[in-house]
């Protein structure tokens, strides 16, 4: 039997070119005609036949031609069009490519899934995305170029996971900007990729960057702010205040923020007249600003308003501190950026009071507490349980005015018994306080602390540490590793600090794992199961070592080398060739 043929639906034609209104018709149409004959199918051609086709026995057939045409429509998904016009050829990278058994090693990377995160997860071998931070640090700081090849997979991670994007934009050139001008997903480089849409103008060609100041889009706006402010703070500032009164108070404090960078005693004036703004968000953040100047005169109006609240009882065996906290809330501390409403929980004069120590400038109280040290003013006993709450507004004010001197005295020894020593409220004290000290100055603290208290509390202290951690840190964590699993432990306890240690021990410390790797004798109180645990994530950590050690290796060949090894595996271990 001869099949009849299926009209052409009147959308296909050989006809000239279609405008994009009538593009966007024609899939309408197509979309229309495939529901109508997806309703055909269900219902039957005997209760409703196909659009186009004549009723009876041969209809069956018919709604198969039509839907097979139907189908290929679809897929070529738009109908002739004029030619766009051609992109622009993407711009040169000149920096130098990158070693080839390097080249590998990154498409490895990008191509591993990421599963569970952390010690936690079982299994010897390492998880590859939480090494490509390291890698691409690595690649940027060696000053390679991506290869052109793994931009689409190297901006997707990127997409993913916004704490690579810094890197992983440095690392892609400015062949990434290209590529996000051309497919929508990858926005966020010209967002978050100097330049945006358009090349900064220079500093000096001032009258383009007032007219992208005036006519540009908010994110070219703040783009252009911060640059501005790298090369040039004044001008900066200046920009930022010919517009003020007409900026939302949104963008506002956006732009204000900005400040932040190269902050010093010429920006006092333009903060002063922002503590005035309508908006209590700008005025917080100005007054911010204005108390990490100790020399401004909002530090100095709050420490006249501070020293008025603590003073020294000489009537007692010893000096003690007394607090007598802010009855009100006036008007002048508002403006200067004390919020009159304390958050659940808070009393309304220590919220006043603790406001007022955080934006005092540190270096006053050695003059008001009779010339003592920082460390001797925090030894001070402090009456009525005021402690912690001026020992906490301490601990703020050091980290605002990066006062390595008080950080020291707050923090206080690394073996004192108390755990969240003498000065800080909390563990995220003491990680902020830990901030302010040089690298070797903390990992040195942190290491003292692991010894005398354990690794159960020290995961946020080991999280503000300067990768690869310090030989004395290392030996800290690995020993302490070493106490838990002879312990019998329960080891998932443990799962976040050896998720760390993958990544920030020096893979020079794998060899002082290998006697860590055979499962262990468990005692009778163990949790069931722990020394299979424990051998496996310390194969994961020694096999995680190796590979960091044989990445950095690759990035350091010379250009275009393929090595002197076999390609490399995900145990970062030669393979045959």
């Amino acid at each position: 039997m001869t099949r009849p043929p299926a009209p052409a639906p009147a959308s296909v034609s050989a006809s000239a070119p279609a405008p994009a209104s009538a593009s966007a018709s024609a899939s309408a149409s197509v979309n229309a005609d495939w529901e109508e004959l997806v309703t055909s199918a269900l219902l039957g051609t005997d209760r409703r036949t196909p659009p186009g086709c004549a009723p009876g026995p041969e209809a069956p057939l018919a709604l198969l031609d039509a839907a097979a045409l139907a189908t290929v429509r679809r897929r070529a998904g738009l109908r002739p069009a004029p030619a766009a016009e051609r992109p622009a050829p993407a711009p040169e990278d000149r920096r130098p490519p990158l070693p080839a058994a390097a080249a590998r090693r990154l498409a490895m990377l990008l191509a591993d899934r990421p599963g569970t995160s952390g010690g936690g997860r079982r299994g010897t071998a390492p998880d590859l995305m939480e090494l490509l931070p390291q890698w691409l640090a690595t690649a940027n700081a060696r000053g390679f170029a991506a290869p052109p090849e793994a931009l689409p997979a190297l901006l997707d991670a990127a997409r993913g996971r916004t704490d690579l994007r810094p890197a992983a934009l440095a690392f892609a050139g400015p062949r990434a900007l290209w590529l996000a001008r051309l497919n929508p997903d990858w926005r966020f480089a010209l967002r978050a990729a100097p330049g945006g849409d358009a090349a900064l103008p220079r500093p000096e060609e001032t009258d383009k960057v007032r007219r992208l100041w005036q006519e540009g889009l908010f994110a070219e706006r703040v783009t252009l702010l911060t640059s501005l402010r790298d090369h040039d703070p004044a001008a900066a500032r200046e920009l930022l205040a010919s517009t003020w009164g007409t900026e939302r108070a949104e963008d506002r404090l956006m732009f204000l923020d900005s400040l932040r960078t190269g902050l010093d005693a010429g920006d006092e004036p333009f903060l002063e007249q922002a503590l005035g703004d309508r908006s209590r968000n700008v005025r917080a953040t100005a007054a911010e600003l204005l108390s990490a100047l100790p020399g401004s005169a909002l530090a100095a109006r709050m420490a006249a308003r501070a020293l008025t609240c603590v003073s020294v009882d000489r009537s007692q065996v010893t000096p003690t501190l007394v607090v007598e906290a802010p009855h009100e809330c006036d008007a002048a501390m508002e403006r200067d950026g004390v919020v009159p409403k304390p958050p659940a929980g808070r009393g309304e004069r220590s919220w006043w009071f603790g406001q007022l120590v955080e934006a005092t400038p540190l270096g006053t109280w050695s003059g008001r507490l009779g010339g003592r040290t920082p460390e001797e003013i925090v030894a001070l006993p402090v009456a009525d349980d005021w402690q912690g709450e001026l020992h906490g507004a301490w601990c703020r004010a050091a980290v605002r005015q990066r006062d390595a001197v008080w950080a020291r005295a707050l923090l206080g020894p690394p073996t004192a018994p108390e755990a969240a020593g003498p000065g800080a409220v909390s563990l995220a004290e003491r990680a902020k306080l830990l901030g302010t000290l040089g690298a070797g100055e903390r990992a040195e603290w942190v290491a003292g602390f692991i010894a005398t208290h354990g690794l159960s509390e020290a995961f946020q202290l080991l999280g503000v540490c300067a990768v690869p951690w310090a030989a004395p840190l290392g030996g800290a964590v690995v020993d302490a590793l070493n106490i838990a699993r002879d312990a019998g432990n329960y080891p998932w306890s443990f799962s976040g600090v050896m998720g760390l240690a993958e990544r920030c021990l020096d893979p020079s410390e794998a060899s002082r794992l290998d006697g860590l790797l055979a499962i262990p004798d468990e005692p009778e109180d163990a949790s069931p199961g722990a020394g299979g645990y424990w051998a496996e994530a310390f194969q994961r950590l020694v096999t995680t070592l190796r590979l960091r050690a044989a990445m950095t290796e690759e990035l350091s060949a010379p250009v275009g080398s393929a090595g002197s090894r076999g390609p490399v595996g995900a145990t970062g271990q030669a393979e045959p060739q």
